[in-house]
């Protein structure tokens, strides 16, 4: 019997897109400006990223490039990126973002977004996905139902485009937020203080997230739990650094971490913007929470 040659079975082209997702969410990088950078449109980034298009290996040698990664890392299906909550991690690293970019996290200027997309948040967090029609987001996007179906093609795409958007914009903050942490304690403050600030200044996003995820459709909702979970990974190690460097006393930090993501998570129920208490005043609160939780020594009030 002759030999056969090795062959090495290539990954699927959904996890390839899921690795690009999530490298360029660790390069703190919008999908348009990626999209930008490799020269195509924002559209067929998306696609690459749910895998409904081929890649190319001109165009994966192109995104590696942009993301300061290597094709090989993006076709290799990582065992990191499996969303069990409590599978051991290993340390990610921090965003290679400028000193003017990670000042930036603490700042919520208007999202970039177009008018039928900013018309069905506001339709969603006052309707709910099911009381919502494509009619009513056309009323409030002052355009007719045909045009909106000219831009998205149903309630579904608009809403995963929401998650997607609040998604990006949280991520690449706790990422910003973690590289300022000194050690591991510091860390932990930081993403709680970026979490909360989220959750506030961007409660719509942050209600719509908490609420809708039942409303999407399998598909959807497996792969956006997996973005959900990669933000609580990344709290998650920076308690097991601090646990490491002996700052911590309490005996489940995989419990507390999971507390802590959801009190931040629960801030759009209840808190509205011109409200008496501020955006920076609850993440400095939330904070505090945070450590008390941790059993840290900071988390007793000045």
């Amino acid at each position: 019997m002759t030999a056969q040659p090795a062959v090495r079975a290539e990954p699927p082209h959904g996890a390839v897109g899921h690795a690009v997702r999530l490298s360029r969410l660790a390069a703190g990088m919008s999908l348009r400006e990626l999209a930008r950078r490799i020269k195509v449109s924002a559209a067929t980034v998306h696609a690459i990223e749910t895998g409904k298009t081929d890649l190319a290996v001109r165009r994966l040698r192109d995104i590696a490039t942009v993301l300061h990664t290597t094709p090989e890392r993006l076709l290799t299906t990582d065992a990191s990126m499996d969303v069990e909550p409590d599978a051991p991690r290993r340390p990610t690293v921090a965003p290679s973002r400028d000193a003017e970019d990670r000042r930036e996290w603490r700042v919520f200027g208007p999202l970039r977004i177009d008018p039928v997309l900013a018309a069905a948040i506001t339709v969603f967090v006052r309707t709910g996905y099911h009381g919502a029609t494509m009619r009513s987001i056309a009323r409030r996007a002052e355009m007719s139902v045909p045009g909106v179906y000219h831009h998205y093609r149903g309630k579904q795409t608009l809403l995963v485009t929401t998650l997607d958007l609040s998604m990006d914009d949280l991520t690449w903050r706790v990422l910003a937020a973690a590289a300022e942490g000194r050690d591991g304690i510091s860390r932990v403050r930081l993403m709680v203080e970026a979490l909360a600030l989220f959750h506030t200044h961007r409660w719509e996003l942050a209600f719509i997230g908490a609420s809708e995820m039942r409303s999407l459709e399998p598909a959807n909702r497996r792969r956006i739990a997996e973005l959900r979970n990669h933000v609580q990974h990344l709290l998650d190690e920076a308690i097991d650094q601090a646990v490491a460097e002996g700052s911590l006393g309490t005996p489940s930090p995989r419990h507390a971490g999971r507390a802590i993501a959801t009190m931040c998570t629960s801030l759009p129920q209840w808190f509205h913007l011109g409200g008496p208490t501020s955006p920076e005043q609850i993440a400095a609160e939330y904070a505090r929470f945070a450590l008390g939780l941790l059993a840290h020594p900071l988390a007793a009030p000045a």
